[in-house]
């Protein structure tokens, strides 16, 4: 299977590096706690939507020769909490009708919030993959059948009882290198795996001491937004 670290850190790189400070505000501490589940502490996603969530994007960024992947980074705790947020009721997207197909340059055309997508289309790639694998789920499955399904997902060849498949892998894809290389105050980007992975030693509010140190090497420890700590879980 080609690597996807490769096109994380060729393809993805671009466009994600502007958004590293993340502009998806995560849920007040407040109400993050009054909204805790009691199924593993998940804001919106259940225990069965979170492990889906947790292995597919172990596929998507998996572990390797270049360090640890997605689940290790803690990219299924960064999606669950911005689908339990704003991001997941796309507070801030028009959603009125008409819903028509689009185009891609036409962005997101469906009637389903992100939240909604995740849900719908997790319990019907289920579903149908029950239905193929003598009753395994996704999680169930051993590696070379999660990237079998996620390819199908992909091409659009997993129709999953009609729900819009191809645009929740599109969207899970987005999300986990969001969550992967999104600031560790989000969730996500657990002991700066990400950042370590691109060489961003995180957004230091003053280089003025490094700016004339012409090809030395940078060594000052990896930081977040709200310090070099916050936002980062050791276990």
């Amino acid at each position: 299977m080609p690597s996807r670290r490769t096109v994380l850190k060729t393809v993805f790189l671009a466009p994600v590096a502007a958004q590293l400070g993340c502009d998806r505000q995560p849920a007040p501490r407040e109400q993050a706690t009054a909204t805790r589940k009691q199924d593993g502490g998940n804001l919106y996603l259940t225990a069965s939507e979170y492990a889906f969530v947790e292995a597919a994007a172990a596929r998507i960024v998996p572990s390797d020769d270049l360090g640890p992947g997605a689940k290790e980074a803690g990219v299924a705790i960064f999606i669950d909490r911005q689908l339990a947020g704003p991001y997941g009721r796309a507070e801030t997207w028009y959603m009125q009708g008409p819903w028509r197909e689009g185009t891609t340059e036409q962005g997101y055309q469906l009637k389903l919030t992100p939240a909604q997508l995740y849900r719908d289309a997790i319990r019907a790639i289920d579903e149908d993959l029950r239905r193929r694998h003598t009753g395994k789920v996704f999680t169930a499955l051993d590696g070379a059948a999660q990237d079998r399904a996620l390819e199908a997902m992909e091409k659009g060849e997993l129709t999953a009882d009609g729900a819009p498949v191809k645009q929740f892998f599109e969207m899970l894809v987005r999300n986990t290198v969001e969550g992967f290389l999104a600031d560790p105050i989000h969730g996500g980007n657990r002991d700066f795996i990400g950042w370590k992975l691109v060489g961003f030693p995180g957004p230091r509010y003053n280089y003025v001491a490094e700016i004339e140190r012409y090809g030395a090497k940078y060594d000052a420890p990896f930081v977040s937004i709200a310090g070099p700590d916050s936002g980062v879980r050791k276990s």
